[in-house]
């Protein structure tokens, strides 16, 4: 009679194997890693006001960010994010100084940035156009109409409410605004939907491959449709924390929050081809950028080698997550 021998049960990896395997947890390393050089070279960078002053200056592309992880999680990109932003901007402040209530007016142009994302998710999904291709196409229809809308020129927005993103308050030694904290409460949220919901865990499915998604049951089209829409209403929310931030409306603002905003979410771990990645990661590397050009500016190096800095940091997350897709 042959005896069976049970297997043994697979070694459960370490709690280091674990947080090392996360995708942020690299990201965050980094982030550690520019915080002590530049707490080591210059002793102002660790003051309280200065750390306010970093998070205050990360809270608009960080929120853009997170809008575009949502698009970039389903293998597409969004290159009409800041346009979509300062549309907001725009229409909220050309309703204010026409006098419409300004509850009203931010409202509308957060609805009318809604609107602009949903437009792109629907001819992407719809009929299967290129992201890059729609939001490139958004990107230039909204930049002629931005200054078509504004005159060509920059105006002040004077409203409490519409700056009141931009208010401050004080928690222990920190110098905290509104903004801030509308930015962690928009991340929670959005955290908790990618990670604790079905439509979430579709979002990582269309994203590592839409057929197989289809394949499954998973409604492509619909979802693809619901990112885009979703986005477009972070970008709107954006718009209220950039007014906040600067009492200004100018159609040509944020030229590099595209750039900048798929910087964060790239070194914060979240793969350019789709289905994998995370919010923590952005915000990360939202922190990254701004912790780099605080860094520096405290230094006294030029904006231009900051830019140069930034731009080989996100050419390395990229090489680094095609060896990865390479060895699985």
């Amino acid at each position: 009679m042959s005896t069976v021998i049970p297997s043994s049960p697979e070694p459960k990896a370490s709690l280091k194997a674990r947080i090392l395997g996360t995708p942020s947890a690299g990201p965050f390393l980094v982030l550690l890693a520019f915080g002590l050089i530049f707490a080591l070279t210059n002793p102002r960078f660790l003051a309280t006001h200065n750390l306010s002053i970093i998070l205050q200056q990360t809270v608009i592309i960080g929120v853009l960010a997170i809008g575009q992880t949502l698009v970039i999680l389903t293998a597409g990109i969004d290159l009409a994010v800041g346009a979509i932003c300062v549309l907001g901007t725009i229409i909220a402040g050309k309703m204010v100084n026409l006098g419409y209530d300004p509850v009203l007016s931010m409202g509308f142009a957060i609805l009318v940035c809604t609107a602009a994302g949903l437009s792109a998710g629907g001819l992407i999904s719809a009929l299967r156009l290129p992201p890059f291709i729609v939001t490139l196409g958004i990107l230039g229809i909204l930049t002629a109409a931005l200054r078509l809308i504004s005159a060509g020129g920059a105006f002040a927005v004077r409203d409490p409410f519409l700056a009141w993103t931009g208010n401050t308050l004080k928690l222990g030694g920190f110098v905290l605004t509104y903004g801030v904290l509308i930015m962690v409460a928009l991340y929670a949220i959005v955290w908790y939907l990618l990670n604790e919901t079905k439509w979430g865990r579709h979002v990582y499915a269309i994203g590592n491959s839409p057929e197989a998604a289809r394949l499954v049951g998973i409604p492509v089209r619909r979802h693809l449709l619901s990112v885009y829409l979703a986005a477009g209403l972070i970008y709107g929310i954006g718009a209220w924390l950039a007014l906040g931030r600067i009492p200004n409306a100018d159609p040509n603002a944020m030229q590099t929050a595209n750039l900048d905003s798929i910087t964060a979410v790239v070194i914060g771990g979240t793969s350019l081809f789709g289905g994998r990645g995370g919010l923590i990661g952005t915000l990360i590397g939202a922190l990254i950028v701004g912790v780099l050009r605080n860094g520096l500016t405290l230094a006294g190096i030029d904006p231009l080698w900051q830019d140069l800095v930034t731009g080989i940091l996100v050419i390395i997350a990229v090489a680094l997550d095609q060896m990865s897709r390479r060895r699985n």
